[in-house]
């Protein structure tokens, strides 16, 4: 397999939401610690995920949400990031990043992203004309030597790994609440299919592990089988 092997690990409601409402003032990072019954177990999530790969993809959006545009300079760490941006993070965000990365690598459509405009030491920049995570999993392992690779992005970045058949991991951590709203962010968004001609675009996952977690929290492991 010439790309990195790819797991999709998020935090999600019982319900399948991976935010607290349709805004971007809405997060379960935020909003889930001011909630009885929901914060009592949440670290678990963080614990669980300092053991997640040493690279991690995320987008742009969803670190402009958790406030990296406007954080004070991180500490170094040993995970290395892939951020797919367009418009969402500015100068500061970017320098935030690079602080807190081993390695930084920006995915962009846009030619006049600021990071075009840094000289960061580990910042690296990939354009593409038109996004292709296919494309950018490829570039990831021959030229950067990634071999495994956390999937952290939104709903609608998570509809295009599933139907370009790019995943071959989940690792899920529910957390016992319901959300509801039909334009809440969910584990998978994206084009909805429409024709029984697509099922094979279906993601069939067989069950790894189940961990009743404490405080009513679970963790679901899942091969993808085709």
């Amino acid at each position: 397999m010439n790309r990195p092997v790819t797991t999709l690990f998020m935090l999600m409601s019982v319900d399948g939401k991976i935010s607290t409402g349709a805004t971007d003032d809405l997060d379960v990072d935020k909003d889930f610690p001011q909630i009885a019954g929901l914060r009592e177990g949440l670290p678990q999530y963080y614990e669980i995920e300092q053991t997640t790969d040493l690279w991690s993809l995320n987008s742009g959006r969803v670190q402009a949400k958790i406030g990296v545009n406007t954080k004070e300079t991180p500490n170094k760490t040993p995970v290395s990031f892939v951020i797919i941006d367009n418009r969402h993070l500015d100068r500061q965000g970017i320098r935030y990043l690079s602080a807190l990365a081993k390695e930084l690598v920006l995915v962009t459509t846009n030619r006049q992203h600021p990071a075009f405009q840094m000289e960061e030491e580990n910042l690296h920049i990939i354009y593409q004309e038109q996004l292709s995570l296919g494309g950018l999993l490829e570039k990831l392992k021959t030229e950067y030597g990634c071999e495994r690779i956390t999937i952290q992005s939104g709903g609608t970045l998570n509809g295009i790994f599933l139907r370009e058949k790019l995943f071959d991991y989940l690792d899920i951590v529910v957390a016992p609440v319901l959300i509801g709203g039909k334009d809440t962010a969910t584990l998978i968004d994206g084009d909805s299919l429409r024709s029984q001609s697509q099922l094979s675009q279906l993601g069939v996952l067989k069950l790894q592990e189940c961990v009743v977690l404490e405080n009513s929290y679970l963790r679901l492991r899942y091969e993808v089988v085709r």
